[in-house]
């Protein structure tokens, strides 16, 4: 994931809104605790959606693919006054740690956390979404899109992350893993979306913002 200088990183971020407390300690824990902590969001991808989130305004928004909650609650911040951000995980073994930060985030009342499937419980949120957020299994990114795509309204987007794969989508299509190659086709596909205005943005390890005509 590391495209960019490092000493370049450190000056963006020096330059940019501090990570919260909340953020931090939750940045924290889960480097200490959890498995695979590069897939926390983090402070750079933090702030990005965070901007986002409040330049769009949305009153719904869709987020597949929890982790540790950090992504969710920056994603929050930017929810209408009445607004919700629905997430859904496959690890419950996380549930206790996602529901405490949310809580000490003071976002309880904003966030509605599920744990399952998420091709299962797509279907049962009856909501039209101004934002969609991917970051989850690799391999289901173009079933997540379109399940939700109708869920969109005119002019909402869906940002799925991890894009870039570390580099690996460059790789020849016949030595590609599955997920490489699912993220490739993915991203093919949202190239080749004649109702979607796209961007593949090479922050962090690639984010494709998709905007529904």
């Amino acid at each position: 994931m590391d495209f960019i200088d490092e000493k370049i990183e450190n000056y963006a971020l020096a330059n940019s809104q501090p990570e919260s407390d909340i953020l931090k300690k939750l940045n924290r824990e889960t480097y200490a605790k959890v498995l695979m902590p590069r897939m926390l969001s983090g402070h750079m991808q933090g702030n990005v959606l965070s901007m986002f989130s409040k330049m769009i305004q949305p009153k719904q928004i869709l987020e597949i693919g929890t982790y540790t909650g950090y992504s969710g609650i920056c994603l929050a911040q930017g929810l209408q006054e009445n607004g919700k951000l629905h997430t859904i995980d496959i690890n419950d073994e996380l549930e206790s740690m996602v529901r405490s930060y949310i809580e000490q985030a003071g976002l309880a009342n904003k966030i509605n956390f599920y744990v399952g499937n998420a091709l299962s419980i797509i279907p049962t949120i009856k909501e039209t979404f101004d934002l969609v957020f991917i970051d989850a299994d690799k391999t289901n990114y173009a079933a997540y899109y379109d399940l939700a795509f109708d869920k969109v309204k005119s002019g909402g987007y869906i940002i799925a992350d991890n894009v870039l794969w570390s580099g690996k989508v460059l790789d020849d299509e016949t030595n590609m893993d599955p997920d490489t190659k699912a993220i490739h086709n993915y991203n093919k596909k949202i190239h080749n979306d004649s109702r979607v205005e796209h961007l593949l943005l090479p922050v962090r390890d690639g984010l494709m913002i998709a905007r529904k005509k």
